[in-house]
């Protein structure tokens, strides 16, 4: 994809989940593989809804800044996963409000962070892990995803918001929009004793969409 696409539908997508209420005000993150190695990523302090495809953050493939407004103080997070996840091609960072409420609940997995309740967040995210609270900017939570070696294409930072990564920027908004509303359900359905998947269901839809799942 050029450049030139590749920025607008980088802002077209963080519009879309800025509108529908996945993220607010100045917060989140977004960033993309350019076809050149490089990285378009969204600014420090900008809005989902109002990003600008001129002023995204242009890094070349040696990860310096050539051209843009400065970037999100999050890129630490960001070249953890293109460092350690090959397949990486995108990356997402929201401040969405389910996902931060159940990553507050004390029997939160912590290995697995989302119960299995549908089959779509399993096939479209594997196992999520929660990490624990790390202060904005952090360069830490950056060293805490490179320490799980790539195994996962997604974290929960907690009380803060999931980071996903995808193989593309539309695949990266896909899932960590999946992330959200399982999230949401299992707020739902706190309390209730709800019918999730068995793990012989589990291991059914890891097996016929090869998802990364034991790692």
């Amino acid at each position: 994809m050029s450049d030139t696409k590749l920025r607008d539908q980088i802002c077209l997508l963080a519009k879309s989940l800025f509108d529908r209420g996945l993220t607010h005000g100045s917060t989140g993150n977004i960033s993309a593989r350019t076809e050149d190695g490089g990285l378009l990523v969204s600014p420090t302090g900008t809005s989902f809804g109002r990003l600008d495809p001129a002023r995204l953050s242009r890094f070349d493939a040696n990860g310096t800044l050539i051209d843009g407004d400065p970037p999100t103080k999050e890129m630490p997070l960001h070249t953890a996963f293109y460092d350690t996840r090959s397949t990486a091609g995108a990356v997402v960072h929201l401040h969405s409000c389910h996902s931060v409420a159940w990553s507050m609940m004390p029997d939160a997995d912590e290995d697995n962070f989302l119960p299995p309740l549908t089959p779509y967040a399993i096939m479209k995210l594997g196992r999520v892990k929660l990490l624990p609270f790390f202060l904005p900017g952090d360069p830490a939570m950056g060293k805490a995803v490179r320490g799980l070696a790539g195994k996962r294409s997604a974290v929960m930072l907690a009380n803060h918001g999931p980071v996903v990564a995808g193989k593309d920027v539309e695949a990266a908004c896909n899932a960590v929009e999946e992330l959200e509303e399982t999230a949401r359900l299992a707020m739902m359905l706190r309390g209730v004793n709800a019918r999730g998947l068995t793990d012989a269901q589990v291991q059914a839809v890891v097996t016929k969409f090869n998802v990364e799942w034991d790692a």
